[in-house]
């Protein structure tokens, strides 16, 4: 893809929000905020856009990317990442004790982690396997194992 400022701009403005959340979902040291992270993103993205070829939608390749600066920069300051427990849309979790279910996952190894992520964003099996590089019947798998997890954890609280 040619280097087009403009174009760049779009992609960004259709994708700010995703991006936001993401950013936000983590948590870096103080010295990082919310803000500071969604931009060292963008600089992730734009060295990143002249090489996107297409082969994944433009929303999955910038939750990709999006993904793996907050997991480098949460390996920097050296804490864990997190979901916003109050995005979690689970038949059994009724939005209650989200710090509890915050703390489940956090427990989560990746690529489980992202895996959850993703699905919270609500990526398609087939987005979440070209995200983590893992099949889609591995995903499938590892989603159900995961939320049966969490679920059960969650209900013995």
């Amino acid at each position: 893809m040619e280097l087009d400022e403009r174009t760049f701009k779009e992609l960004i403005h259709r994708h700010r929000d995703m991006i936001w959340s993401i950013c936000k979902s983590y948590r870096l040291s103080e010295a990082w905020t919310t803000e500071d992270a969604f931009h060292e993103v963008l600089c992730d993205l734009w060295r990143g856009f002249g090489s996107f070829d297409k082969r994944s939608s433009e929303r999955t390749w910038i939750f990709r990317v999006a993904t793996n600066t907050m997991v480098s920069l949460t390996r920097k300051t050296s804490n864990q990442p997190t979901i916003q427990a109050t995005e979690y849309q689970e038949p059994w979790y009724n939005g209650e004790n989200y710090h509890d279910l915050v703390d489940m996952i956090n427990a989560t190894a990746e690529p489980d982690r992202t895996i959850i992520k993703a699905h919270v964003q609500g990526f398609s099996y087939a987005e979440i396997a070209k995200i983590t590089g893992l099949t889609i019947g591995a995903v499938s798998m590892r989603l159900t194992r995961v939320l049966r997890k969490i679920r059960k954890q969650y209900n013995q609280k």
